[in-house]
């Protein structure tokens, strides 16, 4: 609808009724004015509705509706409480459309098309009978002053009165066709509120479309939003360690779980592992098949890289990052304490604040870089080669920034944080981990490991026994600058 003509149009309306209270009836050129703007709005409505209908113009109910379904539902993709609402929402909209059509369209139809148009034609064809009534008089006129100066006054007189009556007769066809034109066009103006009225049931048609509409969602929407939210197959990339733990009821997350227990059975002696890039497609296609909560990854068995690669693609797609957002300042504080000792011990007392959650999943990470960094003459990754590479991922700042900038911010904090909880990882988690620990994999046979000593029945925990040294040993310049031999023998825990 072009607002301007329909504005204009009501102008008018307005105008011609203040008109109408002093003169009683409005000029006929008023009355043409209005009324061919209000064919030029009935039509361009008319046009622009027709062309919002998703049925077709004419047709029968039922053609309409099947036409409707066909659009709206994709079938057998959809759920079938979805389909019942969609079909719910076809109807509605099938049933608006008739009654747009019979109440508004059509009726604006026949006025742009059929009544005004006749009206039109009812004005061409009295000027052409004004036309015929002028050159009938003018020859009548003629035909009389040549009785007067002409010689045979019979005939001219025989041939006057014939005009006569040709003059009268277009006279009166005149004045019936003006008489004809003026009951319409003040017919016209009389019923001008009728048509207004259109637009009015337009609107309130699309109001009431709308409410039904919505109350068919309303009435859906609780039930399909209870089955989202029990809907356990969810992506496990970019959804938060809660959400995915109590949707798959897991204590380790998928993805976590299923690349450590790959890597450990072939991924152990791979050199560079985390640091060498995989294939792009096939990082992919193992994220997309995690995702997706299976169990059948024997293809990436061989492909060690793509393993580790989709390990640190969880843990830097994590809404929130493994050690947490609301502890990296207190990371950041334990890891300035100057000395080696309280260092240590400060970072322990972050750790044992995490939530539940976080908690047993770094200690299961940092179980298996552990694990890792015990084959570093093989696989080159050191404690400190494994902070570098995959520390950021596991913690960063909340701040604004692509990941990268947050990265390069807090590495060097960062793998001061994450090279001692790796080395003196029994130390921070004295507890064994079953890697297997959903049963879902199958694992290898460990190798014989020493776990460090931790007395479980004291409240004193004693230093990792990496610490100890000869009273010569000279401090590493590596990734264990921090071990000390000075360091007391025993450190009260922060367990109260």
């Amino acid at each position: 609808i072009k607002t301007g003509h329909v504005s204009e149009w009501t102008s008018m309306r307005q105008q011609s009724v203040c008109k109408w209270s002093c003169v009683f009836l409005p000029s006929r050129a008023q009355i043409e004015r209005r009324m061919e703007m209000v064919r030029v709005v009935s039509h361009n409505t008319h046009k622009r509705m027709v062309t919002c209908l998703q049925g077709h113009i004419g047709t029968d109910a039922e053609k309409r509706h099947v036409s409707t379904h066909i659009n709206i539902i994709p079938g057998q993709i959809m759920m079938e409480v979805c389909g019942e609402a969609e079909n719910r929402l076809a109807s509605e909209l099938l049933q608006h459309e008739v009654q747009i059509e019979k109440d508004v369209l059509d009726p604006l139809n026949q006025l742009a098309e059929v009544d005004i148009p006749n009206i039109l034609k009812q004005r061409k064809q009295l000027a052409r009978l004004v036309l015929d009534y002028d050159s009938a008089r003018a020859r009548w006129l003629q035909a009389t002053k040549s009785i007067i100066s002409g010689t045979n006054t019979q005939a001219l007189t025989a041939k006057a009165d014939l005009l006569k009556e040709e003059v009268d007769e277009a006279m009166n066809k005149m004045e019936l066709c003006k008489d004809q034109l003026a009951a319409d066009m003040y017919s016209f103006f009389s019923k001008e509120g009728d048509y207004a009225r259109y637009y009015v049931m337009l609107l309130e048609a699309q109001a009431d479309y709308h409410r039904k509409s919505l109350t068919v969602l309303e009435s859906v929407l609780p039930t399909i939003q209870a089955q989202q939210d029990s809907w356990t197959e969810k992506p496990a990339f970019g959804t938060g360690l809660e959400e995915h733990l109590k949707r798959s009821s897991r204590e380790i997350a998928l993805p976590l779980e299923a690349c450590v227990m790959m890597l450990l059975e072939t991924g152990m002696k791979e050199e560079g592992l985390f640091r060498i890039a995989a294939g792009a497609s096939k990082l992919k296609k193992l994220k997309a098949a995690l995702d997706c909560s299976t169990s059948q990854l024997e293809e990436f068995y061989s492909d060690p890289h793509a393993v580790a690669g989709a390990l640190k693609s969880y843990l830097r797609e994590l809404p929130e990052p493994l050690m947490s957002f609301q502890l990296y300042d207190e990371w950041i504080q334990a890891s300035n304490v100057s000395e080696p000792d309280k260092r240590l011990q400060a970072l322990w007392v972050v750790c044992d604040q995490l939530p539940k959650n976080n908690k047993a999943n770094l200690r299961y990470l940092v179980k298996f870089l552990s694990k890792l960094a015990q084959d570093s003459e093989v696989n080159k990754m050191t404690p400190s080669n494994i902070a570098i590479v995959l520390g950021p991922n596991m913690l960063w700042a909340k701040t604004e920034g692509t990941l990268a900038e947050m990265a390069a911010a807090t590495s060097v904090h960062v793998v001061t944080i994450i090279e001692p909880i790796i080395q003196h990882a029994d130390w921070f988690f004295p507890e064994d981990v079953e890697f297997n620990v959903s049963g879902m994999f199958a694992m290898p046979t460990p190798p014989s490991n020493h776990s460090m000593e931790y007395d479980g029945s004291t409240i004193e925990r004693k230093r990792p026994g990496s610490m100890v040294g000869p009273e010569n040993d000279n401090p590493r310049k590596d990734s264990t600058w921090w071990q000390n031999p000075c360091w007391q023998s025993q450190r009260s825990s922060p367990s109260h």
